[in-house]
């Protein structure tokens, strides 16, 4: 259970930065992490209900938990088949300042244009996440730090930010909700 335990102070860390909220997209953010040798959804750990806002401020509203998130437990499921070290995943809103300011802080970015997902991809549920992560690893030719697309029709565009463990993955996502909070 020490995912479990990983994702609750994860989860404290975001919920005492108010500036966090301005991060959270639409779509909400979830943060995950994987056990080692994860095989499936069931083997991640993640936040039912997803981190919303709440009188302006981060909040969680349920424990984490195994296989309670299935988008973002998918795209750390194909992270580690290129980078089994790579364990946490936290989606964030999009916004080229945002990009910079990862830019600045030395992380490996790399993206995926939507737009450009093959129709057999496309047609498959749950394609669009193999294949970006696919695509995204082979523009810099390693795993990024940061991922992140400009969304599609009916896709709200999206960072999401890769790392070791949850509490890391939390770590950079303050450090970067406070450096954009200073832009706005």
């Amino acid at each position: 259970m020490m995912e479990i335990e990983n994702v609750e102070k994860a989860v404290e860390i975001l919920q005492n930065c108010q500036e966090f909220a301005d991060l959270i997209p639409e779509v909400r953010s979830n943060i995950v992490m994987a056990k080692k040798n994860a095989k499936n959804v069931q083997d991640v750990v993640g936040i039912p209900g997803r981190i919303t806002i709440a009188y302006g401020k981060p909040k969680v509203f349920m424990k984490p938990d195994f296989g309670a998130s299935s988008h973002m437990a998918r795209l750390i499921l194909s992270i580690m088949e290129y980078d089994p070290s790579k364990r946490s995943a936290l989606n964030i809103r999009y916004h080229e300042k945002i990009i910079e300011i990862c830019e600045k802080l030395s992380l490996k970015v790399s993206f995926y244009d939507r737009r450009e997902e093959p129709n057999h991809v496309r047609k498959i549920e749950g394609g669009t996440i193999p294949w970006g992560v696919e695509t995204a690893v082979e523009r810099i030719g390693s795993v990024p730090d940061v991922i992140y697309h400009e969304g599609d029709w009916g896709k709200e565009p999206s960072i999401t930010i890769i790392g070791k463990d949850a509490i890391d993955v939390a770590k950079m996502a303050v450090c970067i909700a406070k450096l954009c909070h200073k832009l706005y």
